[in-house]
């Protein structure tokens, strides 16, 4: 599966061509897609498409990654926290990275400053993450937990623009 990457890389997908364009629909449809077979889709040869793939990974526009369901993996409890902050939101983010429970971290504009994705592998394990790591950093006033229930939907082939 082909993740685009978040905003803050390098470059912008407005300055790709059609070409490049084109091979990241196709990965983001199937990241195990041949070279060859992504060649006769958008009309490049295999060596063209390995290395547009290649500088598209090297510049920070996409990786190309295994996505896996959490719970077949053994990490039994997802939930979004909602974290307010007091100060430099940009510290608690920084600071926010080195978790390896979190796997997504956005800083945002509305009730909270940050969302964070968290992954555990029990209620155990999340009650502590969120009491002991979380809660523990100085700027954090808040925080509110969004348990998963059931994951209705997760995609990413949006295409591009």
């Amino acid at each position: 599966m082909a993740h685009l990457m978040p905003s803050g890389s390098n470059h912008r997908l407005g300055n790709l061509d059609e070409k490049s364009k084109a091979i990241i629909v196709e990965l983001q449809h199937d990241g195990r897609k041949s070279y060859s077979a992504i060649g006769k889709s958008v009309g490049l040869s295999e060596a063209a498409v390995r290395q547009r793939v290649s500088r598209l990974i090297d510049s920070g526009v996409m990786e190309i990654v295994a996505v896996t369901d959490p719970l077949s993996l053994g990490f039994a409890r997802q939930a979004m926290v909602g974290v307010k902050v007091r100060g430099d939101i940009s510290k608690v983010a920084d600071r926010l990275h080195g978790y390896d429970e979190i796997d997504y971290l956005v800083v945002t504009a509305g009730s909270f400053d940050i969302l964070v994705e968290i992954v555990c592998e029990s209620d155990r394990h999340l009650i502590e993450f969120v009491n002991e790591e979380l809660r523990s950093i100085d700027a954090v006033v808040d925080t509110e937990l969004f348990m998963y229930l059931s994951l209705e939907k997760q995609k990413y082939n949006w295409g591009t623009r």
